[in-house]
């Protein structure tokens, strides 16, 4: 997998910026039952306004988790090589259980959406800024495919992403804590949040 750099600033005694770390993030998250998949979070904020400090705590380490902080941010970095024959035969169970490991055990819906396997929904909006490659984004009833270069505003609907080309994709989100509207909500079936 391609390593990300990260580069972090703050500030030092006298309030001058300066860089307080330069290197790879702590973690990236793999998965054997998703072979050619890594995601690497670049940061998180824990709320809004987030504090700012002279020196950042690294707010990245610690088990997985996909979704931000109440009203908090995540900037996370995935690669995914050509999708294998091995996740499309995935089934619930497995899925379910990709989603657990990656600290969402709630956000699997291919129970009831079997379109994929990787099929889920959050409650954030997410901005997906493809950076290489070709990605295939299944939502409900329509596919769209997205390439380097473009962008995805994700309101908290129900997708999957799919490599099904024959090159390593690399995608960048930034995930936002949200709330759904009741209205919507209500449109849901319990199990699919």
């Amino acid at each position: 997998m391609t390593e990300v750099r990260r580069v972090v600033t703050g500030h030092d005694q006298s309030g001058k910026a300066v860089v307080v770390s330069d290197g790879a993030p702590p973690l990236t998250h793999t998965n054997p039952l998703r072979p050619g998949y890594a995601s690497t979070d670049i940061w998180r904020t824990q709320g809004s306004p987030v504090v700012i400090a002279a020196n950042p705590e690294d707010t990245t380490p610690g088990p997985r988790r996909q979704l931000p902080a109440k009203r908090g941010t995540v900037l996370r970095i995935n690669t995914l090589d050509p999708e294998p024959e091995s996740v499309r035969k995935l089934d619930a169970a497995a899925a379910q259980e990709v989603f657990a490991e990656g600290g969402n055990a709630g956000a699997s819906t291919f129970a009831q959406n079997a379109r994929h396997p990787m099929m889920h929904r959050t409650e954030t909006v997410d901005y997906a800024i493809v950076l290489e490659g070709e990605l295939t984004m299944i939502l409900d009833d329509s596919e769209v495919v997205l390439k380097a270069g473009d962008v995805v505003v994700q309101c908290g609907t129900n997708h999957a992403w799919a490599n099904r080309s024959d090159q390593r994709c690399r995608i960048a989100f930034v995930l936002m804590d949200g709330e759904f509207d009741a209205e919507l909500q209500a449109r849901f079936k319990p199990e699919a949040r």
